[in-house]
């Protein structure tokens, strides 16, 4: 097992590299491995921005994540729900959710620099609750950014199967179906995801924290100014690549460009198949990416060696 050391004048990182969960890509570092255990091999203000896509705690989506279990539900529902089946909210969900998150940005606030930022997607109806947590931990909430995308499948449904299950005539079903008026459940088709934007306490002034730790100042001289809605398709090739809640690498970017410089370290603590990391490379950073799901991370490995094969020859542009 040999020690991998990434150092420059405000950070060091010892990563231990094997074969198997383990390895070191490039600028990349990416762990097999529950992120709440390999934590503990970041040093304390090492990080120079976190973006993820964490557990929403919805429709199986939680601490107790189960690749294999959710695609049995999907397979069954044609979805994967945002909201649990029949409507039928469970006030628990939210609460561990909430002390979930909490840990995990005990860590993240830890391992940041001053003035560093996480940005992290969160479902809608939960955002309070990892917004609670990461304050809780010692953030600063800066901001609820919007992913708005082309759109999700419609989930709401009719009520008319119940009411034909109703144990009376087939006169009052039909009386009863028609002062519903074609009414669904609660569900909007879905046009966004939240993220939320939480930032470390900085030290001293803007200034002199950017000059200490190159950390707390946005960029936003793009083409068009930046604004708190970030508009990006949902990616087509979630077969291709085989995540169920895989997002833009488009978004990734600019969220990294927004947020951090070249040459700083990007963390991703939930790396699924390695969007994060594949758009860190990309705008020239160092990344870290934690995965405890074993076929994500094979993807995410495969992704990013991609990239390192094709950088050379510049067709990394086409690795999505």
């Amino acid at each position: 097992m040999n020690n991998v050391n990434v150092t420059n004048e405000k950070y060091s990182i010892n990563i231990q590299e094997d074969n198997k969960k383990e390895i070191k890509i490039k600028d990349a570092f990416i762990y097999l491995a529950d992120c709440m255990n390999v934590f503990c091999k970041i040093a304390d203000n090492s990080i120079d921005f976190i973006a993820t896509d964490p557990p929403y705690f919805l429709d199986g989506m939680g601490d107790e994540w189960s690749d294999v279990k959710l695609r049995k539900r999907e397979s069954k529902a044609g979805v994967v729900r945002g909201l649990p089946r029949g409507m039928k909210f469970d006030p628990s969900q939210g609460k561990r959710l909430e002390i979930f998150f909490y840990n995990v940005s005990k860590e993240a606030i830890r391992v940041l620099k001053p003035g560093g930022f996480m940005a992290s997607f969160s479902s809608g109806r939960l955002f309070h609750r990892i917004a609670s947590a990461s304050e809780n931990a010692g953030f600063e909430i800066r901001d609820m950014l919007i992913w708005e995308h082309n759109g999700g499948q419609g989930k709401a449904f009719t009520q008319d199967h119940f009411v034909k299950k109703m144990k009376i005539s087939n006169d009052e079903k039909e009386n009863i179906i028609k002062k519903l008026q074609n009414r669904k459940t609660p569900q909007l088709r879905p046009k966004f995801e939240s993220i939320l934007l939480a930032q470390k306490p900085k030290e001293g002034t803007f200034v002199e924290n950017w000059l200490t730790w190159g950390t707390g100042l946005i960029r936003t001289d793009f083409e068009t100014q930046q604004t708190t809605i970030l508009n990006y398709r949902k990616p087509n090739m979630r077969k291709e690549i085989g995540h169920m809640t895989i997002k833009p690498v488009g978004i990734m970017e600019r969220l990294i460009e927004i947020f951090s410089v070249q040459g700083q370290v990007v963390l991703d603590p939930f790396m699924g198949s390695g969007t994060t990391g594949v758009a860190a490379l990309r705008k020239m950073r160092k990344f870290i990416g934690f995965e405890i799901e074993k076929e994500y991370f094979k993807i995410a490995k495969k992704r990013l060696e991609q990239f390192n094969a094709c950088y050379a020859s510049n067709c990394y542009e086409k690795i999505g």
